[in-house]
């Protein structure tokens, strides 16, 4: 049974590929350089990969920085500060990105035999993305149902699943804990410094969901030992 798994080193789709795993498939990580303004998660995601000792993690180079509109792809766009109790769509949303990742992770599963694609959405403790609703993965599943040789001909329906989609961040710390999740290898902060920055919408969601499953982040801080 395989796997792919969008992974891109940070927290939530590290317990992705730790439920994954669990589930007992062979793990095809997908990671993207999309031209972020920080390569630090893909260094983490590669990491990661390491430590679940895959055979191939793929890396796809494309180029979102040409589309711009997100201040994870323009420089001239500034990460606004966080707010955990944000529901409005902010400045770091990456216009489309689940939609192409998605779109690359599909022809991925379909080329390898896969018959199912982890992607850790979450529609809880979010920062208000539109492509991690319920709504847009089901829209995705049947798309998908009907976009390849796999399902079209052969009868090979490629399952998307969202095993975090109904978590709170607690519970998805919990659960990459329980697992055994290299939570320590992974990043989630917008600005991408070697320390994470603590002040982003994603660090404090983080730090949220840590307080909260009564645990210590065991990733480095700006002004934390």
């Amino acid at each position: 049974m395989k796997a792919v798994v969008l992974l891109s080193g940070g927290l939530d789709s590290t317990v992705c590929m730790a439920v994954a795993a669990a589930a007992g498939c062979e793990l095809l990580p997908i990671s993207f350089d999309y031209q972020q303004r920080h390569n630090r998660e893909l260094a983490c995601a590669r990491l990661v990969a390491e430590y679940y000792r895959v055979e191939n993690h793929l890396v796809i180079t494309t180029n979102m920085a040409a589309i711009g509109g997100s201040a994870l792809t323009d420089a001239a766009i500034a990460v606004p500060a966080g707010d955990v109790t944000r529901h409005d769509i902010p400045a770091t949303y990456v216009p489309a990105r689940n939609l192409i990742f998605l779109s690359y992770a599909l022809g991925y599963a379909e080329k390898s035999g896969a018959d199912r694609i982890y992607i850790g959405v979450n529609a809880l403790d979010y920062s208000g993305y539109p492509d991690c609703r319920p709504e847009f993965i089901r829209l995705f599943q049947q798309l998908a149902d009907y976009s390849t040789k796999a399902a079209v001909q052969d009868g090979r329906r490629i399952a998307v699943e969202t095993p975090l989609i109904d978590l709170s961040k607690k519970d998805i710390v919990l659960l990459g804990t329980k697992l055994g999740a290299p939570l320590h290898l992974t990043t989630s902060c917008y600005a991408g410094g070697e320390a994470a920055c603590g002040q982003c919408d994603s660090c404090l969601l983080r730090l949220k969901g840590f307080s909260e499953a009564g645990l210590t982040d065991p990733v480095k801080y700006s002004g934390r030992p």
